[in-house]
């Protein structure tokens, strides 16, 4: 979904075999033209278009070569330079809005799914959980640190964060986590162990961070193991 215009710009700068500072110049600041040979430019075809089905951009094969044929030729486009930037631009975010709506709907289904299950808690951010086990020691607040355990997944399962694989709880400040961890854990007394269903608005986002998406409901199995003031 991170598509990311540099790689049209890079593949330009390949083509027009420039620095891409902007002048059309090599560093030194002379222009000079250079004619490759058959197999360089087909080549440069070949992992042009290589590049593109890997990141699944499909253009219109025949006007790709028509616009890319007036440019080289006699520099009459049917849109300037600028004006098609801008249009490269603009598709590539409605492309990005549309997968966007996409993988939030998979968020909304799976979150309705799975409120249905026996044992799941909502509460009125949307955060949902469920109880493995109930201690009986006190509960932390949001300006508490706490001491835990826990497994951070995906809802494919896969396991992004996990201080049992490290082989070391981990200490933090409740209110320098993200909102569904802050909200969550002020619920569990120490010795307590709960999972957590916490949705995307309540974690990272539109943005994602590091090995989670955008738009990502997250799992956490958690024990609360102690408070420190």
């Amino acid at each position: 979904m991170r598509y990311k215009l540099k790689i049209l710009a890079g593949f330009l700068c390949i083509l027009s075999f420039v620095n891409c500072n902007g002048s059309g110049k090599s560093e030194s600041g002379s222009s000079a033209e250079t004619t490759f040979d058959k197999d360089t430019s087909y080549a440069m075809g070949v992992s042009i278009g290589s590049e593109w089905k890997a990141n699944n951009i499909i253009p219109d094969a025949d006007e790709f070569i028509k616009g890319f044929k007036d440019a080289f030729g006699s520099g009459k486009t049917r849109f300037s330079a600028e004006e098609a930037g801008m249009k490269i631009q603009q598709a590539f975010m409605a492309r990005q809005e549309k997968e966007a709506e996409g993988i939030k709907q998979i968020e909304t289904d799976f979150l309705a799914e799975n409120s249905k299950k026996p044992g799941i808690t909502i509460t009125g951010s949307g955060l949902q959980y469920e109880v493995i086990g109930e201690g009986s020691g006190s509960r932390p607040a949001a300006s508490d640190t706490v001491r835990v355990n826990y497994e951070g997944k995906l809802i494919s399962g896969e396991v992004f964060d996990s201080s049992y694989e490290r082989g070391e709880p981990v200490e933090f400040p409740l209110d320098m986590v993200i909102p569904g961890w802050t909200e969550g854990i002020q619920l569990m007394s120490v010795g307590s162990k709960y999972r957590f269903y916490i949705p995307s608005e309540l974690a990272y986002g539109p943005q994602g961070g590091g090995p989670i998406p955008p738009y990502s409901p997250l799992i956490f199995e958690v024990e609360l193991l102690g408070i420190t003031k």
